[in-house]
């Protein structure tokens, strides 16, 4: 079964931790089981994806990296599974998206080359979102701090977020934004969230149930934006082209964001 986006919060869960699958189900929109980074015992988490299976709708698997041994092994054990998207760590090039074909792939810029290649990366037809790491990517680049003091990121990490969002938005794939490290600190989580949602991120990707209804409710729009954006909507059935609506003008980038307003509407 195909992938299904039901909602904007998505969160990762250690493979090997069977015994936490379905309370991630429950609690996300989305459940990415990790083979890669977060699992310490890979065989077992190999066999936990068979042994305690979830909705293949709502979840993914993050796979080894193209050029781990691991990864051969994943995708054995995918096959028997009804599995249909991957993550992808470490993206660096569309013929590693390809080659999981048919799997659905959500990719991660998260290396310098990756971040590079991300125009071709995104364009690969099997190529269902795009996610940025600014972890794994300050680690690369050999940084020691991917923030300033003041929580915000540091101009380099701005670039590949803005460039992974430019080219999800490109090719029409999803756009998902990097995880937010310190679990408690919920308020900065709020305002990343925030700025996800403002710039035209579809996902926000947790690390810990806690974070998931911060990610909603950050998505959740007013009912005062509800109200306009159907306000809008039912106007423009009886208009050709643009038109003014409440001294605002209306064309074709309104409307969108008003449909983007009522799809996001609980």
């Amino acid at each position: 079964m195909a992938l299904t986006n039901s909602g904007p919060a998505w969160l990762f869960c250690p493979a090997d931790r069977p015994e936490r699958f379905e309370k991630a189900a429950a609690a996300a929109d989305v459940v990415i089981l990790d083979l890669e980074d977060g699992a310490g015992d890979k065989p077992a988490a190999r066999e936990a994806l068979l042994s305690t299976p979830l909705d293949p709708a709502r979840t993914v698997i993050r796979i080894n990296a193209g050029d781990s041994p691991e990864q051969k092994l994943d995708l054995e054990v995918l096959a028997k599974t009804d599995y249909r998207c991957v993550m992808l760590p470490k993206c660096e090039s569309a013929d590693q998206v390809t080659a999981l074909a048919p799997l659905d792939v959500v990719l991660i810029v998260e290396t310098p080359l990756g971040a590079l290649k991300v125009d071709e990366t995104a364009a690969a037809a099997n190529t269902w979102g795009v996610m940025w790491g600014a972890e794994d990517l300050f680690g690369f680049l050999g940084g020691t701090a991917n923030r300033f003091p003041d929580d915000s990121y540091r101009d380099v990490a701005k670039y590949v977020r803005s460039r992974s969002l430019l080219a999800a938005k490109a090719y029409g794939r999803q756009a998902l934004d990097s995880v937010y490290i310190d679990i408690r600190n919920l308020d900065g989580l709020r305002v990343e969230v925030d700025d996800a949602v403002a710039v035209g991120f579809d996902i926000k990707v947790a690390i810990h149930p806690s974070q998931i209804a911060v990610i909603r409710d950050g998505y959740a729009p007013s009912a005062e934006q509800v109200e306009w954006a159907r306000h809008v909507l039912a106007a423009a059935k009886d208009q050709p082209g643009a038109f003014a609506h409440e001294g605002i003008m209306v064309d074709a980038p309104v409307l969108r964001r008003a449909e983007r307003i009522v799809q996001l509407a609980p």
